[in-house]
């Protein structure tokens, strides 16, 4: 009965002001309540030590320094606020160099609290890109925390660190904060507690490529997470095609529950790093999510074994090829992955609303410019092997951001930079705004409106309406790849060095 009223807080905006994981609810749709956000909004000055001088700021209630870059989109739960960023500045002086961190900050001053300092696996941009830290953004349901770290493991973590004591049965956490055994982690109250650990590595036998990025998320008890299983570095060679990209655990043991067996390891173009989503579909609980090799699936949410394979597994209940045919072959032959005109995956979230799931394709950014897809597809039609597509907009590039759906209206951004507003029923554009820069990030609607960063720094803010009304625009000096969030009526943005509060005081 908790968990059932759980969820339903989770999935009902006007009941959870907090943001408590990637795309606010399992939906994934980036919709939040919030009122009187600002439009006027100048982040300040940074001082000799880059920090934020909020006496030249307006509309900002607090910042904070985080790394030298930040991928890992905020998080807000329990009167704390979650980033996934680099150790480029370390907390603990004594623990310098290349690490994933998730910081931990609190809500109402921006205090920092406590930290998961997280090593690297060696591997190189393999499998763990220099530099770039934490890409997760972490789920919180209660007191627990789940993030997956930059070394391919599920982490369960108490929300309060520290400060509670050492829970749970892992006690090793100066050890695996470590890095170096000379200078190990003292371990006090600014500290993150390990309540357990589940290496993807070891566990399923996964090769992450470049960065383990999905965002996990937990329904009823269970947790589920992408595997970012993918090629090598030869982008042609896949380590593990038998390895599940999707799997299921127990959120409270961390015991492996279910994983696919629909064969995306074996398809896989580049790597899976789609987040899930969950909700009803005609009353009945499903699993959305978009896959490394193209495709966009419904799950069965519980676990079966399968006699066939003598394995746990996570029943397909339909599949669609987000790429027409067009994109994978010309003249009877497959297009090569990673050509302007060739064949994507999805790496924005899929996102349910109204019992329809849409989908966008693209890929990493490293491969420049392409044709993309959305699709909006009727996720009824189970027993069937391919999804029934509602409709398609091709007039759209490369995509790496989730959309958000509000009022009718589908916002979806562009890697190339535009921001593209759609009918939601119909598939038709209703307008575009160009933003001249590149787009990592996703839209954000809440307040009715639009929010939108950008590579150049800038947040473009519209109005979320049928015409095209744009409001402002805020320069924040650094690149932002994350997405902005709203909790409790606090706008968040994460720069690249800099996690930024932001309301009307």
């Amino acid at each position: 009965m908790k968990s059932s009223l759980l969820l339903l807080a989770l999935a009902t905006p006007d009941l959870a002001a907090d943001w408590p994981m990637w795309g606010g609810t399992p939906s994934r749709n980036m919709v939040g309540t919030a009122t009187k956000l600002p439009v006027d909004i100048v982040p300040g000055e940074l001082d000799e030590n880059e920090q934020p001088d909020l006496s030249t700021a307006k509309n900002v209630l607090w910042a904070a320094k985080l790394g030298s870059q930040t991928y890992g989109n905020p998080v807000v739960a329990g009167g704390r606020v979650y980033v996934g960023t680099n150790n480029e500045s370390p907390r603990d002086p004594k623990q310098k160099g290349d690490r994933g961190n998730l910081m931990v900050f609190d809500e109402k001053t921006g205090s920092f609290l406590w930290q998961l300092i997280i090593p690297k696996l060696g591997a190189g941009k393999v499998s763990d890109w220099e530099y770039v830290g934490l890409c997760s953004s972490p789920c919180i349901v209660g007191d627990k925390v789940w993030v997956v770290t930059n070394r391919g493991e599920i982490i369960c973590l108490d929300a309060k660190g520290m400060t509670n004591g050492n829970d749970g049965p892992f006690k090793d956490e100066a050890k695996y904060m470590s890095a170096d055994p000379a200078n190990p982690v003292v371990i006090g109250d600014q500290h993150a507690d390990i309540i357990w650990k589940f290496d993807m590595r070891e566990e399923v036998g996964i090769f992450p490529h470049n960065v383990s990025s999905c965002s996990p998320m937990v329904v009823d008890g269970v947790l589920y997470t992408a595997t970012s299983n993918g090629v090598d570095w030869s982008h042609t060679n896949i380590p593990a095609p038998l390895a599940p990209s999707l799997i299921a655990v127990d959120a409270e043991k961390g015991t492996l529950l279910g994983e696919e067996i629909s064969g995306v390891s074996d398809r896989v173009l580049h790597a899976s790093w789609s987040s899930p989503a969950f909700g009803k579909v005609k009353g009945k609980g499903m699993i959305l999510w978009g896959g490394g090799d193209g495709f966009a699936f419904g799950f069965d949410p519980k676990p079966v074994m399968d006699e066939e394979e003598g394995v746990p597994i996570l029943k397909e209940l339909w599949r669609y090829d987000c790429n027409p045919p067009e994109f994978r072959f010309k003249d009877g032959e497959p297009i090569k992955y990673a050509t302007f005109r060739g064949p994507s995956e999805v790496i924005g979230t899929t996102v349910l609303h109204e019992d329809r799931v849409y989908a966008v394709i693209g890929q990493d950014p490293e491969h420049g410019d392409g044709i993309g897809m959305l699709t909006c597809i009727d996720p009824s039609k189970t027993g069937v092997q391919t999804g029934k597509p509602v409709w398609t907009f091709k007039d759209i590039g490369r995509s790496i951001s989730t959309p958000s759906i509000a009022n009718g209206l589908v916002f979806q951004a562009e890697y190339d930079g535009d921001l593209h507003c759609i009918d939601a029923k119909t598939g038709k554009q209703l307008w575009v705004h160009e933003t001249q820069s590149r787009v990592w990030g996703s839209t954000l609607v809440a307040d009715g409106k639009v929010f939108l960063p950008t590579e150049d720094g800038e947040l473009h803010i519209l109005a979320a309406d049928k015409e095209k009304k744009v409001l402002g625009t805020a320069s924040f000096g650094a690149p932002i790849y994350s997405s902005p969030i709203v909790a409790n009526n606090v706008l968040y943005i994460a720069t690249m060095t800099h996690l930024y509060a932001i309301g009307t005081k």
